[in-house]
């Protein structure tokens, strides 16, 4: 259950802002990196990481370690983003120029999961979410890597998305000017795998080939 708060609200456009879990899940599955933010003795931090959802938890992973996940998994709070850019917004002015996007926000506090088979469970999500069908091509992982990576996760509670989708908002008096406005897409798209030079007389992988 998604729950409003004044820390979800934006202070700006809130009519661009949804509390609906579908939605906000629906974002989160797309988007393949987060950043995390928190303070520690009053200097902030932002981390950019990989990341998966499963049902209203969002998984991270890392060294043991790491100097990151150490502090994080103490409890403190941490702030969550993760941003799709669907489209630039050009408008006849400068000012009305903007973008189309989705974005989801999470206040949010970690807690570290040590049971072997969820941390299994997990690599094999993020690994089918960055490179999909994977998983069973590749070298199986070894309990030792498994063992040496920590797994924390975090509720998706206090959270809120917000979304800018359309043409530009140009003024009245500006609609008639004879300057082009309207929208470029710019798409996430998977180009060709480059080999690394003990790949070179492997076939590429179904999995890897990638269609323009």
């Amino acid at each position: 259950m998604i729950k409003q708060t004044p820390k979800t609200t934006p202070s700006r456009s809130a009519k661009r802002a949804t509390y609906d879990e579908a939605t906000i899940h629906s974002i989160l599955d797309e988007a393949m990196f987060c950043t995390i933010s928190y303070s520690v003795d009053n200097q902030p931090f932002s981390i950019p990481t990989a990341f998966v959802r499963k049902e209203n938890k969002l998984y991270i992973h890392g060294s043991v370690g790491s100097h990151f996940l150490r502090e994080i998994e103490k409890g403190i709070p941490v702030c969550i983003t993760v941003m799709l850019v669907d489209d630039l917004v050009v408008a006849r002015s400068a000012f009305h120029h903007s973008v189309n996007y989705r974005s989801v926000i999470i206040f949010s506090k970690a807690e570290r999961i040590d049971d072997f088979d969820t941390k299994w469970n997990f690599f094999k999500e993020l690994t089918e979410k960055i490179v999909p069908n994977s998983w069973d091509y590749l070298r199986p992982m070894k309990a030792g890597e498994v063992n040496k990576t920590m797994l924390l996760s975090f509720d998706i509670s206090e959270a809120s998305a917000k979304i800018r989708q359309g043409m530009p908002n140009d003024d009245e008096e500006d609609q008639s000017l004879p300057i082009w406005s309207g929208l470029i897409p710019v798409p996430p798209k998977r180009l060709t795998p480059v080999a690394d030079d003990f790949s070179k007389d492997i076939p590429l992988p179904d999995h890897l080939k990638y269609h323009a």
